[in-house]
């Protein structure tokens, strides 16, 4: 029986209208969760040239977890350099308390040196920002921080899955450390060199990087199983691309060399019909 990657579709959330109904369409679709990334101060420049602009991510959340009943909550991803880790730590917790335990918390040391200094976060400490943010998050979920708690305690225990955003070395390492899981993401030379991490511009690259990463995982003593949420060559992130065949024959190839997650968009109009052809082709 081939492997079977699960789905994760991206919310809308550049405006308020169409959260609610598309988090019931992406449900209904058959798909496994619904993300969210987080940009909470980008430049005009950089969404006039690519960007997307979003709301913040736990409120989003918050309102796709209340219209629905399955659906996993998937932030891909979180910066927590942006925030003081109690603040995410609560916001977090009182997410997955609310939710029943659905949440996947993807993180990332973050790329936009501008909106670094917007939010006045040193922007060369933000690798050490992210591992001090986990090792607070993890403790304010477990106990406390020198005599102060974080409350509501997740519903998932110890705390909800970890994965780990990035394709260098330092981002394997970090997913290995504290997480559960690995998102790697599609990067040519060109978008690799603008979000300071590793190239992966193909499928043979993306093996050679799991390869490396499981190597590691080995080295480190970690002999459980790592999620790896990639997203698709096929469908680009943020781009309304509609696809179905495309899709399924890049999943299966995919899921063979250890991809279990999928994280793309797709246009609002195509989420239930996308799902019920893709869906039920991929759980064969």
């Amino acid at each position: 029986m081939a492997a079977v990657v699960k789905l994760s579709i991206e919310l809308p959330v550049a405006e308020a209208d169409g959260i609610a109904s598309c988090a019931r369409e992406i449900e209904a679709g058959g798909f496994d969760a619904c993300f969210v990334t987080d940009h909470p101060a980008p430049t005009r420049a950089w969404l006039e040239h690519g960007g997307h602009a979003t709301m913040d991510p736990f409120g989003v959340l918050g309102v796709a977890a209340a219209v629905t009943s399955t659906l996993r909550l998937h932030t891909h991803c979180v910066i927590p350099a942006y925030r003081h880790p109690l603040v995410t730590a609560k916001a977090v917790a009182t997410l997955d308390a609310l939710s029943r335990g659905r949440v996947i918390l993807g993180v990332a040391v973050g790329y936009l040196e501008e909106e670094f200094t917007a939010l006045g976060v040193p922007y060369a400490d933000r690798a050490f920002l992210l591992d001090d943010a986990l090792r607070v998050m993890k403790a304010a979920w477990t106990g406390d921080v020198d005599g102060h708690v974080v409350l509501p305690k997740p519903h998932t225990e110890p705390h909800p899955p970890i994965w780990v955003g990035g394709n260098s070395t330092a981002a394997m390492r970090r997913a290995i450390a504290h997480g559960t899981g690995w998102a790697p993401f599609p990067a040519s030379p060109r978008v690799a060199a603008a979000t300071s991490t590793a190239d992966i511009p193909d499928l043979d690259a993306l093996a050679r990087a799991i390869e490396r990463f499981r190597k590691l995982a080995a080295d480190a003593g970690r002999t459980d199983p790592f999620d790896i949420c990639f997203t698709p060559f096929s469908h680009p992130a943020h781009q309304d691309v509609v696809d179905p065949d495309a899709l399924v024959e890049e999943a299966h190839a995919l899921a063979r060399i250890g991809v279990t997650w999928l994280a793309f968009h797709l246009p609002a109009a195509h989420m239930r019909e996308f799902g019920a052809e893709v869906v039920t082709r991929l759980r064969r």
